[in-house]
């Protein structure tokens, strides 16, 4: 059935090409919700066409209304006018008639329209456990994978692992110094954990070991990891920290006295070489790479299948950092990319707005850019999209548009395809997380959290009766993660957030709590009337209560397609939480189960019914489980 404001603009098309020979474009005519001081359910704005058609606002408004109502008494009932707005009251036979028609458990969703997306999303190193910033990208990347099905798309959900690197080789190196064979089985440690602690134990001692590195230079000495030339620049830079008045100018030379004095210690040195060895497939360090990246992956399925993220592809950047450096080859032939004296490759984007970036170094290794260009073609390779949609924090920002850009000067098909889903990042009320510094909110911990905060608040409310101590645990953890997800899928993604864990959690707030407890609210009417709703009268007049909740069912399928069309679960979650607050207004309001009459009990009935629907189609896009009771 097609959106009633679909089909008011195509009526409206109808009336300007009846009444005045005019062909209009849909999107040529402003509909919006009528205010709710006036009556009407869909207002027409007039104005854009009086110039046209050389008629004042009132009389277009007047003229169309009488058209309308006219041609169209099945869907509109009357019309009125203010100042040129067009308000438009919507029959109560039509309301009714998409109540009696639409209440099938997959309402909302779209029919395939043939399109693919993939959607790359999570993306964790295997140095630490997934933590709290993890989670929003998890269900921001998951939730839009559901969204775009469910508006018709065929999608499949990736992921790729950071497995290599510097920052992997320093878990290990912590490990061999520290670990004394010890193992997640030996010491009782979930594997990501285990191995998050070793990149933290580095940090220490990482720590540990610049401040006297510092400490030598300052005392006039030279670290044995240092060349001449660098311990000039640290005295120039130990220089301005001590005169220099200008604020940024000491900060910026702080950081790079921090770079020294880290790059310069005997550790980082351990750590390049078992870099090296990792790349000169050294079997020894790819053993112990292996084995550590095992743990790791345990460690993440746990949490995965804990909070509902799951992938039908996952890349390896071990398998694919080598990737790319053939689009360079043919990136110099094109003229895309130039070579430098020193044999570096660069290509120039001033002309773009941004700046030359290197693409190749001068020994003929990739750059991430590289790597992410292979990675882009290997991907539409193995699954051809019409939209590769990347879940990447805003700090990438520029990286993304010199990956897009680049890809199209190549010519590369699935160029015009890219989009950055930029999220903004995730704040404590103390301040943001630093990894190496093991001041993260891990995942599982907060997890665990949630679930005793939702266990405490339920029973403090006396929400639980004669449930099992299994289907109570199993409730809470409902509650829990679905608040979570709710939390953190509410604020729109371009706006950095700051997670409160006590606000998560609120039978009466903005919060997935009470949009599941409004569902068990509806599921128990349902239960206590022991049948399924039958036919009512579709020419009966509708109450206010009654019809305000049917209109916003109504919404769904616009809801989803907007929220598809945004890359925005918020949208849907900011409807779902206004569904709930207007269905408790309707039960409030009016009796159910013991209606005035039969017929205004099954049309109370069906309206709960679509509801629970709504309630439980929407929340499955942000991956959140409504209870059926509560």
């Amino acid at each position: 059935m097609m959106q009633v404001s679909q089909l008011i603009k195509i009526q409206a098309q109808k009336a300007f090409a009846a009444l005045y020979n005019l062909e209009v474009g849909l999107t040529d005519i402003t509909l919006n919700e009528t205010k709710p001081e006036f009556e009407g359910d869909y207002t027409i704005v007039m104005f854009s066409f009086v110039k046209q058609l050389r008629k004042s606002p009132d009389a277009l408004c007047n003229e169309v209304g009488e058209w309308l109502v006219n041609n169209n008494q099945g869907l509109f009932s009357s019309y009125n006018v203010i100042k040129g707005f067009l308000n438009l009251v919507i029959s109560d036979t039509y309301w009714l008639q998409f109540l009696a028609d639409n209440r099938r458990t997959d309402f909302g969703y779209l029919p395939a329209n043939g399109k693919k997306a993939m959607i790359e999303y999570s993306s964790p190193n295997t140095n630490k456990p997934l933590h709290l910033g993890h989670l929003r990208n998890n269900f921001l990347g998951w939730s839009v994978a559901e969204i775009y099905k469910a508006n018709g798309w065929d999608v499949q959900k990736t992921c790729i692992v950071n497995d290599r690197g510097v920052h992997i080789c320093k878990s290990m190196l912590a490990w061999q110094k520290f670990g004394n064979g010890s193992t997640p089985g030996t010491t009782n440690t979930k594997g990501d954990h285990f191995v998050g602690d070793y990149y933290v134990k580095f940090e220490n001692a990482l720590q540990a070991e610049a401040k006297e590195v510092e400490a030598a230079i300052t005392a006039g000495n030279t670290p044995e990891n240092i060349d001449a030339e660098t311990l000039a620049k640290a005295k120039r830079l130990q220089e301005i920290v001590a005169e220099n008045a200008d604020a940024d100018k000491v900060s910026e030379a702080k950081a790079a006295l921090k770079d020294i004095y880290r790059n310069a210690t005997p550790i980082m040195q351990e750590v390049r070489r078992m870099l090296l060895k990792w790349e000169d497939g050294d079997a020894e360090t790819l053993k112990l790479w292996s084995t550590m990246n095992g743990w790791v992956y345990e460690g993440f399925d746990t949490t995965y299948k804990r909070i509902g993220s799951d992938f039908d592809k996952t890349y390896y950047e071990s398998n694919t950092y080598l990737l790319g450096k053939d689009f360079v080859a043919a990136g110099l032939e094109k003229g895309v990319f130039y070579k430098k004296e020193d044999g570096s490759v660069w290509i120039d984007l001033t002309e773009d707005g941004l700046d030359e970036k290197l693409v190749l170094r001068k020994d003929g290794t990739s750059v991430y850019i590289t790597q992410d260009i292979g990675l882009a073609e290997k991907k539409y390779e193995d699954f051809p999209m019409d939209v590769s949609l990347y879940v990447i924090g805003d700090e990438q920002n520029y990286h993304m548009k010199v990956l897009q850009l680049i890809c199209k000067k190549l010519g590369m098909p699935f160029a015009d395809g890219i989009f950055h889903l930029s999220y903004g990042m995730v704040d404590l009320p103390t301040g943001r997380m630093k990894s190496r510094e093991g001041t993260v909110v891990d995942a599982d911990d907060l997890c665990d959290e949630m679930e005793r905060v939702a266990g405490e608040k339920t029973e403090e409310l006396g929400k639980v009766k004669d449930f099992t101590e299994d289907e109570l645990k199993q409730l809470y953890k409902t509650l829990g993660l679905g608040a979570l997800k709710f939390y953190l899928l509410r604020v729109d993604p371009k706006k950095r957030m700051v997670f409160n864990p006590e606000e998560s959690i609120d039978f009466q707030g903005f919060t997935g709590t009470f949009v599941q407890f409004s569902h068990a609210r509806l599921k128990a009417i349902l239960r206590k009337n022991e049948a399924e709703p039958q036919a009512f009268d579709a020419t009966a007049a509708l109450l206010p209560a009654e019809k305000k909740l049917i209109v916003e069912l109504e919404k769904f399928t616009a809801i989803i397609a907007q929220a598809g069309e945004e890359m925005n679960p918020s949208v849907i979650a900011a409807y779902l939480f206004n569904v709930a607050k207007t269905f408790n207004s309707f039960v409030t309001e009016l009796r159910v189960l013991q209606a005035e009459s039969d017929d205004k009990k099954q049309l109370r009935l069906s309206i709960s019914q679509l509801t629970g629907i709504v309630i439980k189609n929407g929340m499955a896009l942000l991956g959140i489980a409504v209870p059926e009771r509560m």
